[in-house]
């Protein structure tokens, strides 16, 4: 993922669906070029598979290697 696509995000919305989003929890994303386009994040929520979400339910921030290594499973 280029540097001008976030990596993680924090969700600030949870859009009224509590069961597939969290508010104030941080969320993979997954690279997907055709929903940016759309305003739209590809994220990976809590049924552990990968949907689109508008992206202003979200704000980009960046992990320390040792969190991100448990987010991807490489080491840190």
């Amino acid at each position: 993922m280029s540097d001008t696509h976030p990596r993680f995000v924090l969700c600030i919305d949870d859009g009224g669906y509590p069961a597939s989003l969290e508010k104030r929890k941080v969320y993979r994303v997954v690279p997907d070029a055709e929903a940016e386009k759309h305003h739209c994040l590809r994220i990976v929520d809590e049924s552990g598979e990968d949907y689109l979400y508008p992206a202003d339910r979200f704000v980009p921030i960046e992990l320390p290697q040792a969190a991100e290594a448990a987010f991807t499973g490489e080491a840190a």
